[in-house]
């Protein structure tokens, strides 16, 4: 009778948190309303800072020329500057923080990140490469390509990466996530080397730029980069909202997932391809950025619940709210010069997230 006791009271306990969790649509408002205000943030502050008086009238909503002189100096930094950078911001974070949820529920560790499996790593060394390569005589005739050629390199390194990372993994039509996830960190240390190299042979303006990519930044946010990140966020999304289930029923294992009627190995390897996917193509427009694919699912987690199928819109949201405003104060906190954003995401997510851990344990010892 005690342990029936205590089933009913644990499913009681349960059946009252779930009553404090809000409601999807509530919860994915809030986060619009707040996306919407920090993006509306992001376009009045900077080294050229705007009113919010004289935002309508820049955005084209009304134009007086006589009332703001500055008409064509606002309607430049807005629709040239602001609005790519901050929609890239947001397109990166999404990316970046879905990916991070995905992979948390394909590994079924809140640890996880997409970093593990040195996508992101490739992708850095080939921008790297790029780098040195179009500074150097060999290449210096391509030297006038190079913000063009840069993403296009860490595109293709993280593009290689996988490949290579799925053909070591699979094995006879199977897939092991354990040995991808360790080929995956063999893969990063090799990167990382890689990069020390070029870093060692690199001199001092090509060291600069090494060093800013590797950090992070969206400085060279453009509408055509815009162009290539929003077909992928879109197919992600449409194709996360076919995986949900697979991923709710896969924290029971995979013996029980497939007892469930989940194509397990179908699973894996559309949930490989779109991390891989969203990964590098963050990677090819800011460089390395981290903590977005750790933090933004594992707060939403103690938030939301864990079923994926609100938790991957709510993590998109919440990382382009987070890269939204972090980028925000990289570009007015030293102004008029830059932070790397990867600094930021950094020094705010760590702290942060060892809070959270400190109090999941403080939890568990109650």
């Amino acid at each position: 009778m005690s342990v029936m006791a205590e089933r009913r009271a644990g499913a009681k306990q349960r059946r009252a948190g779930m009553s404090l969790r809000p409601a999807a649509t509530l919860t994915l408002l809030c986060l619009l309303a707040a996306l919407a205000g920090t993006a509306l943030v992001a376009l009045t502050v900077g080294a050229a800072g705007i009113p919010l008086a004289r935002l309508p009238a820049a955005l084209g909503l009304w134009a007086d020329s006589a009332a703001n002189p500055l008409l064509a100096r606002d309607q430049l930094v807005v629709w040239s500057i602001r609005i790519p950078r901050i929609a890239a911001a947001a397109m990166v974070g999404g990316l970046l923080a879905v990916s991070g949820a995905i992979m948390q529920g394909l590994f079924r560790n809140p640890l996880a990140d997409p970093a593990l499996v040195g996508v992101s790593s490739g992708g850095a060394f080939a921008a790297a490469a790029a780098i040195v390569f179009t500074d150097s005589h060999l290449g210096g005739s391509l030297r006038f390509l190079q913000n063009q050629l840069l993403p296009i390199a860490a595109f293709a390194g993280s593009l290689v990466t996988t490949i290579v990372l799925y053909g070591i993994a699979s094995r006879g039509g199977r897939t092991s996530i354990a040995i991808f996830l360790l080929a995956g960190l063999a893969i990063a240390a090799i990167a990382n080397a890689g990069i020390g190299l070029l870093v060692f042979v690199a001199d001092d303006r090509q060291l600069r730029n090494i060093t800013f990519w590797m950090l992070g930044s969206l400085s060279g946010a453009t509408w055509t980069k815009l162009s290539a990140l929003a077909p992928v966020l879109a197919a992600a999304l449409i194709a996360c909202l076919s995986i949900a289930r697979g991923l709710d029923v896969l924290v029971l294992g995979e013996a029980e997932a497939f007892h469930s009627g989940v194509d397990v190995e179908r699973l894996k390897r559309i949930s490989i391809v779109l991390v891989s996917a969203m990964t590098g193509v963050a990677v090819s427009v800011c460089g390395v950025v981290g903590f977005v694919g750790i933090l933004v699912p594992h707060l939403l987690r103690l938030v939301i619940g864990p079923a994926h199928r609100l938790l991957l819109p709510a993590s998109a949201l919440l990382g382009a709210i987070l890269l939204v405003g972090a980028d925000t104060v990289a570009r007015t906190i030293v102004a008029p010069a830059e932070m790397p954003i990867g600094i930021l995401t950094a020094a705010i997510g760590a702290p942060f997230f060892l809070a959270m851990l400190l109090r999941q344990r403080g939890l568990v010892s109650l």
